[in-house]
């Protein structure tokens, strides 16, 4: 009992307290799963959380031979899942002696030793998510508006190591399913070119590369996204080449913080995943921590915004020049021009028109997750007036400036 009591510690020291609780073959009241955690079934149960949970529920309970027994199980769903290998190791060693360390078997080495650090973080971000599901009724606050095309978008938690998928449910985020995921070995906020960090911001599927055309590391393919947007060049932040994909054949999954910047899943997860990504259209929100809003609070943030654009595109077609420049920063730039001469430039060509008409539609809204405030707007936009007509895919940055929301980049999609 001593034996398996120290490595219920030592497996996951935050999540899991050795004690008199556990002594007793009980679980400590703080991890007794309420009833939004025991609602689990409610979500998508792929990959390898709910046998995980299972066997450390067993090791909780000093339940060694059960625990041993979904081990098993968990390694024959998934054969290459090292972190199962590393967790029926220290249990058959734990019948024979007290363990001192996670993966104590292995974890004489220096390299070995960071290996079994890596696969205990692992166990931490995949039980610690597993067992804090976001509840039912609360959204990504970033996920403002999707218009009907863009039938889901994918949300990451970088601290969390997980990828939420949401759907469109006319026009309100439903949640599909979660994935572990790997991101940059140095972590997220990504700035510079082979900083080997994961960027934070929103951000949209641009291609799909099968693993025809990937050699093995990049597993089952690869979706790129387009770091780095618009606002990353306005701050400076350079680099390419950030993918979401899989992992090579002979790996199940990786550490943590693992990849180059990349948010990598196990190759099953990709699969699963991409058949909801969509080239041009799915956004990807990747965040350093979720923030989440309840239905009503994302509602009424999601109204003021949709105002915001709609008076925007009311003192347009007034072709009152002041009223209509009031929603530009005075940082905005377009074509060369500052905002002042921008301005002028529009004051001069209002002046040759009658009257303009401008339609807005699948609007799609999405909300900065990172310490930078600023809403991606996308919409198709119709214009009309007495001497010019056109249609194009429009793409705006809308910043907060004085309390007030206002665009400093605009642009072809």
């Amino acid at each position: 009992m001593a034996a398996l009591r120290t490595l219920t510690a030592v497996v996951v020291g935050g999540l899991f307290l050795a004690g008199s609780a556990h002594a007793a073959g009980k679980a400590p009241k703080h991890l007794k799963k309420d009833a939004a955690q025991a609602d689990a079934a409610r979500y998508t149960d792929a990959g390898p959380e709910p046998l995980l949970d299972k066997v450390f529920d067993a090791i909780e309970q000093n339940k060694l031979d059960l625990a041993l027994q979904q081990t098993d199980l968990l390694i024959k769903a998934y054969p290459n899942f090292r972190l199962a290998h590393l967790v029926r190791g220290d249990l058959l060693m734990a019948r024979s002696r007290p363990l001192k360390a996670f993966g104590d078997a292995g974890a004489q080495a220096t390299a070995t030793g960071e290996k079994v650090a890596d696969l205990r973080d692992e166990a931490v971000a995949r039980l610690k998510a597993y067992r804090t599901k976001p509840q039912a009724n609360y959204v990504p606050r970033y996920l403002l508006q999707m218009h009907p095309e863009q039938k889901h978008a994918v949300v990451v938690d970088t601290q969390k190591s997980r990828l939420y998928l949401y759907q469109n449910d006319k026009g309100t985020p439903r949640f599909v399913a979660d994935y572990y995921i790997t991101q940059g070995k140095l972590g997220a906020e990504k700035f510079r070119e082979g900083d080997k960090k994961t960027p934070i911001g929103v951000y949209h599927v641009t291609g799909n590369l099968p693993r025809q055309k990937l050699t093995d590391f990049y597993g089952s393919g690869a979706f790129p996204i387009n770091y780095p947007n618009e606002w990353d060049k306005r701050q400076g932040r350079n680099g390419h080449g950030i993918w979401l994909h899989g992992t090579p054949s002979d790996t199940f999954s990786r550490p943590p913080k693992a990849s180059d910047g990349c948010v990598v899943l196990a190759n099953q997860d990709l699969d699963a995943l991409s058949k909801n990504l969509e080239v041009g259209l799915t956004p990807v929100i990747i965040s350093n921590n979720i923030e989440w809003l309840s239905l009503d609070d994302w509602q009424n943030e999601r109204t003021s915004l949709l105002k915001m654009i709609e008076e925007w595109r009311q003192d347009w077609e007034s072709r009152d020049i002041d009223k209509y420049a009031r929603h530009y920063s005075h940082k905005f730039s377009a074509d060369g021009q500052g905002y002042a001469a921008w301005v002028d430039q529009k004051r001069k060509v209002n002046a040759g028109k009658s009257w303009i008409k401008v339609g807005t539609g699948n609007v799609s809204m999405f909300r900065n997750p990172g310490k930078e405030e600023y809403v991606v707007v996308t919409f198709e936009q119709d214009y009309r007036s007495s001497n010019l007509s056109n249609l194009m895919k429009k793409r705006q940055y809308w910043i907060k400036e004085a309390g007030r929301w206002k665009i400093i980049h605009e642009g072809s999609a």
